[in-house]
């Protein structure tokens, strides 16, 4: 999921006022999703990477849980942006969206507690 987000966040580099408006999105919020998706992106790699050091492991878990929150967000405004008909037409044909801001719930509600 890191690797799907940093690679998200990096394809939006540099922002640019032309792309934000492919998807009728101010400039301002377009730089929140770039830079959001690549922080989110780092900050699980991040928490999973320093979860074992004891002296990291308050940090680490809330790293993780701020990113799997910031990936809960940026899923819903791309769900959002899609206009879909019904929530139906969302878990059948945007499944991808739907697995990812799943996952971006586990991580914001469980963070590195096994």
């Amino acid at each position: 999921m890191a690797v799907v987000f940093l690679q998200q966040g990096i394809s939006k580099i540099p922002v640019s006022l032309e792309d934000a408006s492919v998807f009728d999105l101010p400039l301002l919020v377009w730089w929140f999703v770039a830079f959001g998706e690549l922080g989110a992106g780092i900050g699980l790699i991040f928490g999973g990477l320093a979860f074992p050091l004891h002296h990291w492991g308050s940090v680490s878990d809330l790293v993780t849980r701020f990113s799997g929150f910031t990936i809960g967000c940026v899923m819903t405004g791309v769900i959002w942006i899609g206009e879909p008909e019904s929530l139906i037409d969302v878990l059948l044909y945007d499944n991808l969206h739907v697995f990812l801001w799943f996952g971006g719930l586990y991580f914001a509600l469980r963070g590195n507690n096994i």
